[in-house]
């Protein structure tokens, strides 16, 4: 929870000054929401935000930049924190003391955990009473059932929590390994790519909420399970379009296309339309930035429907790694000197056709590549 540091400060250890008078608690509380707090904490409210910093060690000032990282809403001085409050600002403060970490880049972690999670969180709620059509026992309400449902996941959804987040930071670190050198562990040189439902604004004043609700998550599912099960990363969803991103051109091109193949056999779906690009790519946070995004983004709207454009920088990186054919006369040519040779002819996964270069706005003047599959060399599937 944040706290309100107006009118509280520290001296020159960082210690804070002596502590404000309290808020009067809330009597309109609901008795309920304070017990679930209680099962989800493990641990009763004991602490104002000023005695929480003072207990863990820190200024005011640097808990409460904690408190509003992580996403917590003011609480002025009432006594709503509790011990795990005190130990994590007492960790956070302690990796910074240590020098393990910089202060700002505390904050960071703080911001970024408390971001992810409350999404999380949000959905796991709604879906776990979304799904309860019948209380256990007559005359209950959702609010109601809300506790034993809780108490019942929650140890075995913490430890699900902490095996999945070791799994992503043993992949996360693996590819940092693999990084040629520090500079591209920071600015590294991606495929990134667009998804983006076709007509999705029209579809939200046709359709029921509910079924618009249900388009929407079956679209995010397919796509993340593709993205994954690919060896590409999902970055994020925006309602009708997802981002993801992969370390080479290859993985890209096949996401994208077997994106385009499930949803053009899903009679549920809208049409799809994808972009991608392949260069230096900044990343924040799970999040990804640069002209590269910028660039992916402008050729998914700009792509037909069904189809997926790509960049020239991708196009090129493509035909580098042996996935497409410079050219279909290319392709004729190498089929047949190595007919003549007696040896087998290079198999190419992709096509590319070059398309009219065009201008776009911010980024100058594009040349686009249609990618589609490709069988044999000798020519298109």
């Amino acid at each position: 929870m944040t706290v309100d540091d107006t009118g509280s400060g520290a001296d020159g250890d960082g210690r804070v000054d002596p502590e404000p008078a309290p808020d009067a608690a809330d009597p309109g509380e609901d008795p309920l929401a304070l017990r679930l707090e209680g099962l989800i904490l493990g641990a009763e409210r004991r602490y104002t935000p000023f005695q929480a910093a003072r207990s863990a060690g820190v200024s005011m000032e640097l808990a409460s930049r904690f408190w509003r990282a992580m996403g917590f809403a003011d609480i002025g001085q009432a006594k709503a924190l509790t011990e795990a409050d005190v130990l994590a600002l007492r960790r956070l403060a302690g990796l910074v003391e240590a020098g393990l970490l910089s202060e700002a880049m505390a904050v960071q972690v703080a911001r970024s955990t408390g971001q992810t999670t409350a999404r999380l969180a949000e959905w796991q709620i709604d879906s776990f009473l979304e799904g309860l059509t019948e209380p256990p026992e007559p005359g209950m309400t959702r609010t109601e059932v809300t506790y034993p449902i809780v108490e019942l996941l929650l140890p075995e959804l913490q430890e699900f929590l902490v095996y999945v987040w070791r799994r992503q930071l043993a992949a996360s670190a693996g590819r940092v390994i693999q990084a040629g050198d520090d500079e591209e562990m920071v600015d590294r040189r991606l495929a990134v790519g667009f998804a983006d439902l076709v007509g999705f604004t029209r579809l939200t004043r046709r359709m029921e909420e509910e079924e618009l609700g249900e388009l929407v998550e079956a679209f995010e599912t397919t796509s993340a399970d593709l993205v994954a099960a690919r060896g590409g990363r999902l970055v994020k969803t925006l309602g009708d379009e997802v981002l993801y991103a992969a370390d080479d051109a290859g993985t890209a091109a096949e996401i994208a296309l077997l994106l385009v193949e499930t949803m053009a056999h899903d009679e549920t779906m809208p049409e799809l339309r994808v972009g991608i690009a392949f260069g230096t790519v900044t990343t924040r946070m799970g999040d990804v930035f640069g002209t590269t995004v910028n660039l992916a983004s402008r050729l998914t709207s700009i792509a037909p429907k069904d189809a997926v454009l790509v960049d020239s920088a991708f196009a090129q990186e493509l035909i580098r790694t042996g996935d497409a054919p410079a050219s279909e006369a290319a392709a004729a040519e190498e089929a047949a000197a190595a007919e003549k040779e007696g040896e087998e002819p290079p198999v190419y996964r992709f096509a590319l056709q070059p398309m009219w270069q065009r201008p776009v706005r911010g980024l100058g003047v594009v040349e686009p590549w249609l990618l589609t599959r490709r069988g044999h060399a000798g020519g298109e599937s």
